[in-house]
């Protein structure tokens, strides 16, 4: 996958999956994919994560639709953690995934 070859409205399915055991991982993989809230000298922030991204979808568990560089970026990031990656072109419509993100409205 190239992201100098792709248009913008490439879009790619990426599926991961953190080993039983490894709590710790998983847990970071959460505040990768999903954000998390930091206190940080008395103030709480918001550290947002990939499915707050313009263009990415979270599908369900492990599955997201995203753009071809922000899937580069967040299959590189978890492979870093040792998590399993799989990442796939998919030709969907805009439509058909903005119907994934109001069920979860």
């Amino acid at each position: 996958m190239n992201p100098d070859a792709s248009s913008a409205d490439d879009r790619f399915l990426l599926s991961y999956d953190v080993p039983g055991g490894a709590r710790s991982v998983a847990a970071q993989v959460c505040q990768i994919v999903f954000g998390r809230k930091r206190t940080v000298h008395g103030r709480a922030r918001d550290e947002p994560g990939f499915i707050h991204r313009n263009g990415v979808t979270w599908i369900g568990q492990s599955v997201l639709v995203m753009p071809s560089h922000d899937a580069e970026e967040l299959a590189a990031r978890l492979r870093s953690l040792g998590v399993r990656v799989t990442i796939a072109p998919v030709a969907i419509p805009r439509t058909s995934v903005e119907a994934f993100r109001k069920l979860r409205a």
